[in-house]
Formats: structure tokens, C-alpha cells, sequence
């Protein structure tokens, strides 16, 4: 099968096109018939060797059709989407024709939308969703702000909050997103700032804060929320130093709560993928209340040209691939 490698870690170069055997049927695990990807924050740091685990075959999500299912979970010809459990990082992953996916990081998604709508979905609504609906425990009437709102993960999440009735205010790191947020149903958009909180009239009133901006500006989501308030951190567009000198005690308001979320937990006890609604996403997706049409659409040939508008912030929203 055609793969795209990692020779090496560092720049676009280290992406490079093979032949590789067909991943085997395995008990407990799905090979999967490759038909599109989204293209990830996350395979950026990998192929820099930023992160600890980084798999030979990137890519740590897709969809696709079963071609074997020794454990019978999923039927072969089930339309399906896989994500992480390993995937590109420490077993082989969607920069193929084919992956083998552990049965946990498995879904069935059965949709007549076209691939590349639907390789918009996996990663990103289901980090979205859990993120919102399991980590910050929001609800309608609630109001939240959402830090790096253009963001694929950052749309997904606007257009989840929206509609579940809260009230979103979105932030976007450059005032020409404006328009883009606002057409997503966002309450109000203001211009991400690392004093946000001196800014927001809502300051203390904020009942959520979901946070993609990351360790920069955690402690400024704290200090807008509200006694009882949840803040989820879950993204470092900002950048992935630590926060310098982090004492709580001193640094964090008394009452508020800080959460995690990393998608690297979906399949595992606690984090099933089966919590997460996707096959109901994909139908709002369908029915126009949820949007998750990609920003662009790259062919296979096209890898490193994908990795270089993801790397100079030019993507827009969500990437996707399609063979």
C-alpha cells in the first residue's frame, strides 16, 4: 500500500511517500480501508519531534470502510472512524490506505456525506464535545467563553455550545476572523488578549472557559470565571511552554476549577469513544445545524503542501485528505 513516513524528525522533507505490507487483521483490532483524514495540530509536533511518541506512519485520525474485523465488533463494508488509541503515535496511523485501529477507538458512522465532510468530524467534534459536555458540564443558558474559537476544534466547539443553547463568546487571535466566528452564532467575538478577563464585562460571571490558546493564558481564563466555574484546557496555539513559575496557591482564584482534556485517552477505561455522539453529530452535520464543511481539501499527493498551510496558520478550519 502507499504510506506516507516519517524519514526523520524536523521540516516538510521528513514526510516521505513508500510502499508498505497491508496492516494484517489482529484480534480486537479493525483494518480499515483509508477513504480520508484530517490533518492535525498534533502530527505537526510529531514530525518536529516535539512530542515523546511519534509513529512511523503519522496521522491520528480517518474514515473509512471495514475491510477486517476478526473480533466481529464491526461489520466488513461498515462505513467507520478511528481515532487516536495509538494512532500515530505509537502504532501506525491514517497517512496510508490503510490503518489498523484498536475496536475501542472505533465508530460506526453511517452518512451519505461526501468523505471529506465527514473527515471533518472525528477528532475535532469528539475532543469538542467531550470537552464541553463531560469536562465543563455545560448546559443551556450557560455562558462560556471559547479561547482560539478559528480553530478547527475552536469552530466545532462554538457551533456544539450554540447548539446547546449557551451563550458563546469566541475569541479569534486576529480581528479579521471576526465575521467567520459571528457567522458560527458566537454571542460576541473579542480579539484574544493575554488580559482578557480586564476586558470582559461577564468577568467573575463566566460560568465556563474552554481554553485552546493554552498555558499563556490559563490563569486569565481562571480569573474570569465564576465561584464554581470550570475551565477545560485543551490546546496550546499559543505555544507549549509551561506557565513560568506556576505556584496555585498564589497564582489561581479560590472556587474555580481547572480541568484537562488530551484526545491521546479516547478508547481507554473511563474515556470509551462510545460516549461521544457521532453518529448523531454527523446526522446535525447533514441537517445543516452543525457545520463541518473542511476548509480545504488536499488529494494524497499533496501531504507536505497540507503540512505547510497547517504550519503557517493559514488553514482556516479543518484540513482534510482525501484518496
Amino acid at each position: 500500500m502507499r504510506a506516507i513516513v516519517l524519514d526523520k524528525f524536523g521540516g516538510l522533507d521528513s514526510l516521505v511517500y513508500t510502499e508498505l505490507p497491508e496492516p494484517e487483521p489482529l484480534e480486537g483490532h479493525v483494518v480499515i480501508e483509508i477513504k480520508a483524514f484530517g490533518i492535525n495540530h498534533a502530527e505537526m509536533h510529531m514530525r518536529r519531534g516535539e512530542w515523546a511518541e511519534a509513529a512511523r506512519v503519522s496521522g491520528i485520525e480517518c474514515v473509512g470502510i471495514v475491510k477486517s474485523c476478526p473480533g466481529g465488533e464491526f461489520p466488513v463494508g461498515a462505513k467507520v472512524a478511528a481515532l487516536m488509541g495509538g494512532l500515530g503515535r505509537t502504532i501506525n496511523g491514517s497517512y496510508a490506505e490503510y490503518t489498523r485501529a484498536p475496536g475501542s477507538n472505533v465508530a460506526v458512522l453511517e452518512s451519505d456525506l461526501p468523505w471529506a465532510e465527514l473527515a471533518a468530524i472525528p477528532e475535532t467534534y469528539a475532543t469538542a464535545w467531550t470537552c464541553l459536555f463531560r469536562n465543563l458540564e455545560l448546559v443551556k443558558g450557560q455562558t462560556i467563553v471559547i479561547r482560539g474559537a478559528t480553530s478547527s476544534f475552536g469552530q466545532a466547539a462554538v457551533n456544539l455550545a450554540v447548539n446547546a443553547g449557551a451563550k458563546v463568546i469566541a475569541t479569534p487571535r486576529s480581528a479579521a476572523r471576526f465575521e467567520m466566528i459571528e457567522k458560527l452564532g458566537a454571542a460576541r467575538v473579542e480579539l484574544e488578549g493575554p488580559d482578557l478577563s480586564k476586558l470582559l464585562a461577564e468577568t467573575k460571571q463566566i460560568d465556563a472557559v474552554l481554553d485552546l490558546v493554552g498555558n499563556s493564558v490559563i490563569l486569565d481564563s481562571l480569573a474570569m470565571l465564576r465561584r464554581g466555574g470550570r475551565a477545560c484546557l485543551a490546546g496550546w496555539l499559543g505555544g507549549l511552554a509551561p506557565i513560568a513559575d506556576f505556584n496555585p496557591l498564589l497564582q489561581m482564584p479560590s472556587g474555580v476549577n481547572l480541568t484537562f482534556f488530551g484526545s491521546f485517552v479516547f478508547g481507554t477505561p473511563g474515556f470509551p469513544l462510545s460516549d461521544v455522539p457521532l453518529q448523531a453529530i454527523a446526522a446535525d452535520v447533514a441537517a445543516g445545524r452543525l457545520k463541518a464543511k473542511p476548509s480545504r481539501v488536499f488529494g494524497f499527493a499533496e501531504i507536505r503542501e497540507a503540512d505547510r498551510v497547517m504550519e503557517a496558520n493559514e488553514a482556516g478550519g479543518k484540513m482534510v485528505v482525501v484518496h
